[in-house]
C-alpha cells in the first residue's frame, strides 16, 4: 500500500479494506471514550467515521483500545522461542513488546541477538530489540560473550533495533568508565534503559546526566518518586518474581502518568498461561485505583512515547491497526486481537501462524569441567561467622546475613533444619573449571539438590541442595541435558525440564512448557521449598548487579560495595 492510497481512502475516495462498526474507541491520545467506526486500509487506520469498506466487523459496543505494549522484557525467561511466545500473550491483546535479549547474548554474544531477531520475524506480536549493554554485566563473573561498544554499533541499523538496553553497570556510568560511557553514545538519541536500583541522591543526578531516561527496578514509592522528579520514566514492574506495582501505583495521578509503563521484565510460562500478560497489570492497576483509561495509556501510548514508536500505541489516523478488543473495560476481559488490521486471536484462541525458527543450536552452549565438581566442600574456620544470601520471597533483591556454620569433620555443611543450604555456582560456557561456592537461606529444601542453567546474567549452572553428591549428581544432568533445570534426590532425577536452546529455552510449546517447569517447581516444594517459583528465584541468586548479596562463578559479590568478598566475616 503506498501513502498516496492510504490517503485517498482517508478522504473517502476509495475502498477500505474494513469497517469496524459500533466500536467505543478508547482514545489514549485525547483521553476519552468515543463511538465512532474505524476505518482499517493496508493494516493501517484509515479514518473515523462511515466508509465503505471489503468487509465490516461489528463490535456491538465492545471497547476498541490500542494493543498492549510491554515495555522490557526478557523473552528468554519466559523460556519459549518467540513464536511460543507469541502465541501465548497474543490472546492476552499483546501486540508489540520491547525485547531486551541480555540472557541468550550472554551466552551467545552477537549470535545470540541475531537468532532472537529471526525467530521473532513476522510474528503477531512486534518484538523491538534494545541492543543489550551489559555483555557481561560485570567483571565478577564469566560470561559466554563479550560484547564491545563496537559490536552494538553495527547492530544499531538493524531493523527493529531501537535502542540500548538496560544500563545496568551504573557504577561504571557514575565513575565515567570510558566504554560504559561509549555504549551510551553510540545511541546518537535513542532510547537508553536504566537500571539503578536504590540508586539515589547525587548519584542518581550523575546516572540520568548520562542520558538515560526509564528505570524498571524501582521498588519502593519513595524511590520511583525520585526517579520521576529526576527525569525517568518509570517502568512499573510486575513479572514472576519481581512484583512493585502494588508498591508504585499510588504516587500515580492524573497530572503525572504519562511517565509511567507497565513491563514484566522476567515471566514464567505458568504465570503467563494463569494471569495472562500485561493486561493482567492492566487488571492490578485499576483494582488499586487507577482509572481504565490511564491504565491503557500505560500499556499502550506510554511506551510507544518513550520508545519513539510514532505509528504504534493508539487508534488514530496512520497508526497501525494494532486493537485489544474488550468485552468489559474495568475486567479488561480481551475478546479478540487484530494486529496489521488481521485478526490474530479470537475468544482466546490464537490463530495459526507459520514463523521459521533458526537452528536450535549455533555451538555447545553447556560445557562443563567434570573435575571440578569433584570437591564442593567448603573447610570451616572457627569463629568465624558465615556469609550467607537471604531470600526474599517475591523479590530479586536478596539480604547479606551472617550465620554461625554447621560444622562436621571441620567442614561446613548444609544445615536444613535452619533452612541453610550449599550453593554452587558452576562455569557452563568454556569449562574453565570455574565453581563459586556458597550459601543461602530462604530455599527450605530438606533434601536433595535442584539447579538451573538459567541464572541471570551469565548463564551459569546454579544449584543448591543438601548433599554434595546430589549438587554434582543435578550439574552433569543439566549439561547432559544442554541446558535445563533438575531435582535430584538420593542421585536420582526426581523432575526435570530440556532447554536446549542456549541452555535458556525449550522448543515445545507453552502448555508442555509450563507443565515442566511446574513439574520442576512442584519437586523442590514437595522436598520442602516455601517460595512460590523455586526456578526463577535459583535465577536471580547469580545476579551480581541486583542487591544485596549474590553467588557468581568468581565468588561471592557484595553488590552494594560492588566487588567480590570472602565467605568469611572479615
Amino acid at each position: 500500500m503506498s501513502l498516496e492510497d492510504l490517503i485517498r481512502v482517508g478522504r473517502g475516495e476509495e475502498t477500505a479494506d474494513l469497517l469496524i462498526k459500533n466500536a467505543r474507541v478508547v482514545d489514549v491520545l485525547s483521553g476519552d471514550i468515543i463511538n465512532a467506526e474505524v476505518a482499517v486500509h493496508g493494516g493501517r487506520v484509515a479514518g473515523f467515521g462511515h466508509y465503505d469498506a471489503l468487509s465490516y466487523m461489528d463490535l456491538e459496543n465492545r471497547f476498541l483500545c490500542p494493543g498492549f505494549i510491554d515495555g522490557h522484557i526478557h523473552l528468554e525467561s519466559s523460556l519459549l522461542t518467540p513464536p511460543e511466545f507469541a502465541r501465548a500473550v497474543t490472546i492476552h491483546g499483546t501486540t508489540a513488546v520491547v525485547c531486551d535479549p541480555h540472557e541468550i547474548a550472554n551466552v551467545l554474544g552477537i549470535d545470540g541477538i541475531n537468532y532472537m531477531l529471526r525467530a521473532s520475524e513476522g510474528l503477531p506480536v512486534t518484538v523491538y530489540v534494545m541492543l543489550p549493554s551489559c555483555v557481561p554485566a560485570t567483571g565478577m563473573e564469566t560470561s559466554g560473550a563479550v560484547l564491545s561498544s563496537g559490536d552494538l554499533a553495527l547492530m544499531l541499523p538493524q531493523e527493529r533495533v531501537i535502542g540500548i538496553a538496560e544500563m545496568m553497570n551504573y557504577p561504571g556510568v557514575i565513575a565515567g568508565d570510558h566504554e560504559a560511557l561509549n555504549k551510551i553514545r553510540i545511541a546518537e538519541g535513542r532510547p537508553i534503559d536504566g537500571h539503578a536500583p536504590g540508586l539515589s541522591g547525587k548519584q542518581l543526578c550523575a546516572y540520568v546526566n548520562a542520558g538515560i531516561r526509564s528505570d524498571h527496578e524501582c521498588t519502593t514509592a519513595a524511590e520511583a518518586l525520585e526517579k520521576l522528579r529526576l527525569g525517568m520514566h518509570i517502568m512499573v514492574r510486575q513479572g514472576t518474581t519481581a512484583q512493585n506495582l502494588l508498591e508504585i501505583i499510588p504516587i500515580i495521578n492524573h497530572q503525572n502518568s504519562r511517565q509511567f509503563m507497565f513491563v514484566t521484565d522476567d515471566q514464567h510460562p505458568e504465570d503467563l498461561l494463569e494471569n495472562g500478560h500485561i493486561d493482567h497489570l492492566v487488571r492490578m492497576a485499576i483494582a488499586a485505583g487507577i482509572k481504565p483509561l490511564t491504565a491503557v495509556q500505560m500499556a499502550s501510548i506510554n511506551a510507544a512515547t518513550y520508545f519513539g514508536l510514532k505509528d504504534v500505541g493508539a487508534v488514530a489516523p496512520g497508526y497501525f491497526a494494532d486493537f485489544a478488543i474488550l468485552d468489559d473495560l474495568e475486567k479488561v476481559t480481551v475478546s479478540r486481537v487484530i494486529k496489521r488490521g488481521q485478526v490474530v486471536a479470537d475468544r482466546g484462541l490464537a490463530q495459526p501462524f507459520e514463523s521459521e525458527v533458526p537452528a536450535r543450536v549455533i555451538r555447545s552452549t553447556v560445557n562443563i569441567d567434570n573435575d571440578s565438581l569433584r570437591d564442593l566442600s567448603v573447610r570451616a574456620e572457627p569463629g568465624r561467622r558465615l556469609r550467607a544470601i537471604g531470600v526474599i520471597p517475591g523479590q530479586i533483591t536478596t539480604e547479606k546475613l551472617l550465620l554461625d556454620p554447621k560444622v562436621e569433620d571441620g567442614l561446613v555443611v548444609s544445615d536444613p533444619e535452619r533452612d541453610i543450604l550449599k550453593m554452587a555456582v558452576v562455569e557452563r560456557h568454556t569449562a574453565s573449571g570455574n565453581v563459586g561456592l556458597g550459601f543461602v537461606k530462604g530455599f527450605g529444601i530438606g533434601r536433595g539438590a535442584l539447579a538451573s542453567s538459567v541464572a541471570h546474567d551469565s548463564h551459569n549452572v546454579t544449584v543448591v541442595g543438601v548433599s554434595d553428591a546430589d549438587m554434582r549428581a543435578a550439574v552433569i544432568e543439566i549439561a547432559r541435558m544442554n541446558g535445563g533445570a533438575v531435582v535430584i534426590v538420593d542421585g536420582k532425577v526426581f523432575a526435570s525440564m530440556a532447554l536446549p536452546i542456549a541452555g535458556l529455552m525449550s522448543d515445545q510449546p507453552v502448555k508442555g512448557v509450563a507443565a515442566a517447569a511446574r513439574e520442576v517447581s512442584g519437586a523442590a516444594q514437595e522436598l520442602g521449598c516455601t517460595l512460590d517459583d523455586p526456578l526463577i528465584s535459583l535465577s536471580f541468586m547469580a545476579l551480581p548487579v541486583v542487591p544485596a548479596l549474590k553467588l557468581t562463578d568468581k565468588g561471592l559479590v557484595d553488590v552494594e560495595q560492588f566487588r567480590l568478598v570472602g565467605l568469611w566475616e572479615d
